[in-house]
């Protein structure tokens, strides 16, 4: 009988704590159901019942009391992100790309402090891009391509010092590059294919050691190309095509062992590094992969 009732408290006990874990902060809920309103949740491709427990819904993930994660990948999502993500303070993946979002980015989306992922790609947003981010020292991946942003990549971008993919490609953003990229010395991917993006690059890139993708193609860049570029040994995919730029001959010495693909407007190093007529097609091809993610 003994046995019984501590079996019985036992059980009590950890039915209470996961009661407990389950429920999440008044505000984390209340942005939840701001959310679902802003981005017309009744039409959504998989719905959320919210009359039911947050750490049900669809795309949702709950840990120790908060949500971490909101991945609603390709669910039909209209309308615009409301201000006050903010409030989701320990998220840490945000995966709303592929759906029909429009509107500017809300000015607190870049204070998500434990960010580590961020998928916007393949959504209808507008506006410039903020220009702090400071807070984002955790973040490591960044996706905003095929948009419709404006304006400069902002010379903050630098501050995410953990940041290993960026891309904004197939947006409308001008002016020149941040000279604060060089920053960014875990970046593995740099992709910026078709903006107005414009001047000659001052980056140092040689300092982004570990790169590995570099896909500046079809912008407004002139001038020479940082001679820095030809010392990344990682570099296993670039595209330099559709830009004005005055020379590439600092690209004669590159040093990677590893460059599956090259493309650029220069025919002598296309052959050189053996670029093909597959491969100028690949930034097409995989820009817009449909593949679900994070």
């Amino acid at each position: 009988m003994k046995n019984f009732i501590t079996y019985f408290c036992l059980l009590f006990v950890l039915s209470i704590s996961c009661i407990v874990n389950a429920q999440i902060a008044s505000s984390e809920k209340q942005y939840l159901l701001d959310f679902h309103k802003s981005t017309n949740g009744d039409h959504w491709q998989n719905k959320w019942d919210v009359k039911t427990d947050p750490s049900t819904w669809f795309g949702v993930e709950v840990e120790d009391g908060h949500v971490t994660a909101l991945k609603l990948y390709r669910n039909n999502l209209t309308g615009s992100i409301p201000a006050g993500i903010s409030n989701l303070s320990h998220l840490k993946t945000l995966n709303l790309a592929f759906n029909i979002l429009e509107g500017n980015l809300p000015k607190d989306i870049f204070k998500l402090e434990k960010l580590s992922v961020m998928r916007l790609e393949m959504n209808k947003l507008t506006g410039k891009m903020p220009q702090d981010y400071s807070k984002m020292t955790q973040l490591e991946e960044l996706s905003i391509f095929n948009n419709l942003l404006q304006g400069e990549i902002p010379g903050g971008i630098g501050e995410m010092s953990n940041l290993k993919s960026l891309n904004l490609s197939s947006n409308y953003l001008e002016g020149s590059l941040p000279t604060s990229i060089e920053k960014l010395g875990k970046l593995e991917r740099l992709e910026l294919f078709g903006n107005k993006l414009a001047g000659s690059i001052e980056v140092d890139l040689g300092r982004l050691v570990n790169l590995k993708e570099l896909i500046l193609s079809y912008n407004k860049f002139e001038g020479d190309l940082p001679s820095g570029l030809a010392t990344l040994s990682n570099l296993e995919f670039v595209q330099l095509q559709g830009n004005d730029f005055r020379s590439l001959n600092s690209l004669l010495r590159m040093q990677s062992s590893k460059l599956a693909v090259f493309d650029s407007d220069d025919e002598f190093l296309n052959m050189k590094f053996g670029a093909t007529e597959v491969n100028k097609i690949r930034v097409v091809d995989t820009k817009y992969e449909d593949v679900k993610r994070n």
